[in-house]
């Protein structure tokens, strides 16, 4: 039976050049970067290849990269940070109502500490808008925490307008972006965007699991998040994760070598994968599901049909997709994008997310097409008894 893996939102496929890289660290250049000898200055030569890769992409200092161990930690650390250094300024933070739990939660634990927290809504393609950010603004507005491409239906925000607003309009207000989707999918300049965090995850892009990066601006008066042995300017202490920094690192750039190329095949993909989709009774689209949104995710509900049991029935044959965002699948009360567009509860329990990579194949779509053609009639005649 064919394997097809449509998940890739939640995590890919490592690299294979990634992998061996990977596995030479660990097993050859496997020393302490912060030891004087030898080993431990080889391996400090992959920290700085490997923020050297990353700030090539960014078109940046490779002073401003912080290594981490993933998007979860990034958001976090760039938001608390701020709301420690910036806290004389004010105590209130501005967000949308379809981010990520690893945003959204740190804002409520931040409105438990005596933070005001606006959630701004979005449209019907979850989009929010440049207006309501602005209007949102107060004197004693501190951070502005907006995605970029969202993880359950891929709509992409308009980070780049809202970076010019707050800088024309509003320079004293930080900007914090959770790239985590949209990186490795479009170029990102943060400079250039007037973006001062930009969150990243090495596994969504082909990379280790267990490590990812924080972009800083240079006008940022950025906090410590774990204090140790000085690690990262004292920014971020203990032993670094060399193995998975050189992966982070190989994978970012191997992400842009072929972009244009790599993201004209996924819409294919994606626009094949829509066209079977609206084919079929009963299915709806959600978002917008062309050249608009992210290349790499699709979302799709069926009428008539709970996730769960579609995707267990997928996954009976070898198809693994999602219900929506991996990090709170478990946790149905946190998965908030599809409400937030305003989408009905039963268009919200079946919906299912298609995220693909470069690795996804043609023959794969039309697999997935003619399963769910075949489950989808036998699933309902089922559920109806």
């Amino acid at each position: 039976m064919m394997e097809i893996y449509l998940d890739n939102a939640a995590t890919t496929k490592t690299d294979p050049e990634v992998m061996d890289l990977v596995t030479r660290v660990m097993t050859e250049d496997y020393g302490n970067a912060a030891s004087l000898h030898k080993k431990g200055v080889d391996a400090e030569r992959y920290a700085v290849k490997a923020r050297q890769q990353i700030a090539d992409t960014l078109k940046c200092a490779p002073k401003n990269i912080y290594f981490t161990s993933g998007g979860t930690e990034s958001n976090n650390w760039a938001i608390l940070s701020t709301a420690e250094a910036y806290v004389r300024s004010g105590k209130h933070l501005i967000t949308t109502l379809v981010e990520h739990a690893s945003v959204k939660n740190v804002m409520e634990a931040l409105k438990n500490r005596g933070f005001e927290i606006t959630y701004l809504p979005v449209d019907e393609n979850g989009c929010v808008s440049v207006q309501s950010v602005r209007e949102a603004v107060r004197p004693d507005t501190i951070l502005v925490s907006v995605m970029a491409v969202n993880n359950e239906i891929g709509a992409r925000e308009p980070v780049e307008e809202i970076g010019e607003m707050l800088h024309s309009k509003f320079p004293q207000v930080l900007f914090h972006v959770d790239a985590i989707q949209s990186y490795g999918k479009y170029r990102i300049y943060p400079e250039r965007s007037h973006i001062d965090y930009m969150s990243v995850s090495a596994h969504k892009i082909h990379g280790p699991k267990g490590a990812g990066f924080l972009y800083v601006s240079d006008r940022v008066k950025l906090k410590p998040y774990i204090y140790g042995g000085g690690q990262q300017k004292g920014m971020r202490s203990g032993t670094e994760n060399i193995p998975g920094e050189a992966g982070l690192g190989l994978a970012s750039e191997i992400a842009y070598r072929h972009l244009d190329e790599n993201n004209e095949r996924l819409y294919q993909l994606k626009s094949r994968l829509r066209e079977g989709l609206m084919a079929l009774e009963g299915a709806f689209l959600n978002g917008q599901a062309d050249g608009s949104s992210a290349p790499h995710i699709l979302s799709c509900s069926f009428e008539g049909m709970r996730s769960e049991v579609l995707l267990h029935a997928l996954e009976d044959r070898g198809i693994y997709v999602s219900s929506g965002s991996a990090c709170s699948s478990s946790h149905p009360s946190q998965i908030n994008t599809l409400s937030g567009m305003g989408l009905s509860k039963a268009r919200q329990e079946g919906t299912i997310r298609f995220s693909f990579s470069k690795y996804t194949k043609e023959e794969e779509i039309e697999e997935t097409l003619v399963a769910l053609r075949d489950l989808l009639p036998l699933l309902r005649r089922f559920k109806r008894k």
